[in-house]
């Protein structure tokens, strides 16, 4: 059967793949809120491309190896995680699922593993820190209020999170047409069209209701340039700051005293360039698809980054991550980690803290098996010696 086509799930207990919590989280979310968290960009093809880049490589795997055990443990930026990953920030979680980011942080802190919490996020940077004890990463839009952008850093320091990430592929929103589409926005524009989308998911209708619409924790205050309830994307989008450039990035890392991590990267001169200004990490992304369609798969932008750094600060990789063979590919390619966008999302929204918990389940285990059938007995030491390309594409659901 075409695993596009098989029937959804209909509880977390049934689901075995990310690709199962991406199929229940659609039976529960109207349409609008769903695309809002799986389109991209106008035509979608570097959603697409993040997907293909991994099944365009195979494994060529050792055999006669004493795998009895494996572990998928390691070092993440300098301290000890469960598996080589992190959370990856994701926007407006909350609009899905009540306390989908809680949810998130709170799986994250039982694998052992950072917690991004997104500035769009629907639930506070100090309520994280108290209610979900773990690794916390704070990242941070370049926004075009200032003074407000920087009482966030502080909000973050105050509340000890270990990082700041600094997302720098956003000048501008990239054009997602399925929001368009489906008149979405945030806040809620309600027309007849949407109406009847969120009246067909009563049990969403109802969690978001029962104790009021969601709202940005962390933006209170901010002025949005949304008052004419655009699509997101757009809206949005003329809050940030165009005019950050190396140079405001250079401020940002003299008045930030911890990890700073700069993410949206995909050039090997842009790499060199943030590694002489003294960040702690890069994450080679491309917004999962969302912002400049056609741009290139990050797993294909990788190696030029990696070579560029040369060793000299972490390297991780978003996009298109769905199973622990993908994540397994990375490291082979030499990514310290993986974020983990969608693929955790998913299951945040369809089952709250279960279906986050799940799927963290899924990537670890699929991940040591990948590990046992290749003969790698840490995670850390995949090489690039066990990959080949692949011959031809399969279809792929992204």
């Amino acid at each position: 059967m075409n695993i596009s086509r098989r029937p959804a799930p209909r509880s977390v207990a049934d689901c075995c793949s990310i690709a199962d919590l991406r199929a229940l989280a659609r039976r529960r979310l109207p349409r609008a809120v769903y695309d809002f968290y799986a389109g991209g960009a106008e035509d979608e093809s570097t959603l697409r491309d993040n997907r293909g880049a991994y099944a365009a490589l195979r494994f060529a795997p050792h055999v006669l190896v004493d795998v009895a055990k494996v572990s998928t443990e390691c070092n993440l930026l300098g301290a000890p995680a469960g598996m080589p990953a992190a959370i990856a920030p994701t926007g407006a979680a909350g609009f899905g699922r009540r306390d989908a980011d809680l949810a998130l942080a709170k799986a994250a802190a039982d694998y052992g593993i950072p917690y991004t919490l997104s500035s769009s996020a629907t639930t506070a940077i100090e309520t994280i820190a108290r209610a979900a004890p773990g690794r916390h990463w704070f990242q941070a839009y370049v926004l075009n209020n200032r003074e407000f952008f920087w009482k966030l850093l502080g909000r973050a320091l105050a509340a000890d999170y270990e990082a700041l990430v600094i997302t720098v592929d956003l000048p501008v929103g990239g054009k997602r047409e399925r929001d368009l589409r489906n008149h979405f926005s945030i806040p809620f524009r309600f027309s007849a069209r949407n109406m009847l989308d969120f009246a067909s998911r009563p049990r969403w209708a109802l969690d978001m209701l029962a104790r009021g619409l969601p709202v940005m924790e962390n933006l209170r205050g901010f002025e949005l340039a949304a008052k004419s309830a655009v699509a997101i994307a757009s809206s949005v989008g003329r809050s940030y700051d165009p005019g950050f450039d190396f140079e405001r990035l250079a401020q940002v890392r003299e008045r930030w005293p911890r990890k700073l991590i700069v993410k949206g990267v995909c050039r090997g001169d842009d790499a060199a360039r943030l590694a002489a200004l003294g960040v702690d990490a890069i994450v080679v992304s491309n917004h999962g698809g969302r912002q400049l369609d056609g741009a290139v798969a990050t797993l294909d932008a990788l190696p030029e980054v990696l070579q560029a750094v040369a060793g000299r600060l972490p390297v991780l990789v978003d996009g298109g991550v769905r199973r622990g063979g993908d994540m397994a590919k990375a490291l082979a390619l030499g990514a310290q980690g993986v974020l983990l966008g969608r693929a955790t999302l998913f299951g945040a929204v369809a089952a709250g803290e279960s279906g986050a918990r799940r799927a963290l389940e899924i990537l670890q285990d699929e991940l040591q098996r990948t590990q046992k059938l290749c003969g790698v007995t840490r995670a850390d030491r995949f090489s690039s010696e066990l990959l080949r390309p692949a011959r031809r594409m399969p279809d792929l659901v992204y």
